[in-house]
């Protein structure tokens, strides 16, 4: 990451100054797909510290984000990933299941954190105080380390699912509705994680 552009811990300074001592980043990684879980990360980040080349997981190759998901691990305060199964978002809705997987992420904090910045424009109902940052997984040191936590995890859950249901490719396509993954749908039909809420257009030009 270029420091020199951006202030990377603008946002942990300013909970900082506001009288919070455990700032936690937050951040989710696969509300689009059409098939598995949402995931989502909360990061603690030692008080002034940047983990060297982080940066939004969408900006990072596969390789790097791997490489820095062990590196964050052992540089965070405290790390957690959580996630709403794709059960659980076909009963409450994808944003509600996000909110969810997002309270499981910072409730697994050890230590607990006193103040949360979400990435986005919404806060999901928590326990302690927060704020949203938009676009906050380039703006925010401990929410681009959430981000790719998040990412990471989510991607590596979807490779074991490809090994589970060869037949959909998930390792190419990791449930995101390519025209892949709907050719494999249509060959096989939907399987026990596929999001039956996500595949309303899909059952209507059955």
């Amino acid at each position: 990451m270029d420091k020199t552009e951006i202030d990377w811990l603008l946002y942990e300074k300013e909970a900082e100054n506001n009288g919070y001592t455990l700032v936690c980043g937050v951040d989710e990684a696969g509300r689009g797909p059409l098939a598995g879980p949402v995931f989502a990360a909360a990061v603690i980040l030692p008080k002034g510290h940047i983990v060297e080349g982080v940066n939004d997981s969408k900006k990072l190759s596969e390789k790097k984000r791997e490489m820095l998901f062990d590196k964050i691990k052992e540089e965070a305060l405290a790390y957690s990933i959580a996630s709403a199964s794709e059960k659980e978002i076909d009963e409450l809705n994808i944003l509600q299941a996000t909110y969810l997987a997002m309270q499981r992420a910072i409730e697994g904090l050890e230590p607990k954190a006193d103040f949360a910045m979400i990435d986005g424009n919404r806060i999901p109902p928590l326990d302690i105080p927060a704020e949203f940052v938009i676009k906050g997984d380039a703006k925010s040191a401990s929410i681009a380390c959430a981000s790719i936590l998040a990412k990471v995890s989510r991607d590596r859950y979807m490779l074991k699912m490809a090994e589970k249901y060869p037949e959909y490719q998930f390792e190419k396509h990791k449930g995101y509705g390519t025209k892949l993954h709907y050719e494999m749908l249509d060959k096989y039909g939907e399987s026990e994680i596929h999001r039956k809420t996500f595949l309303k257009t899909w059952y209507a030009k059955k």
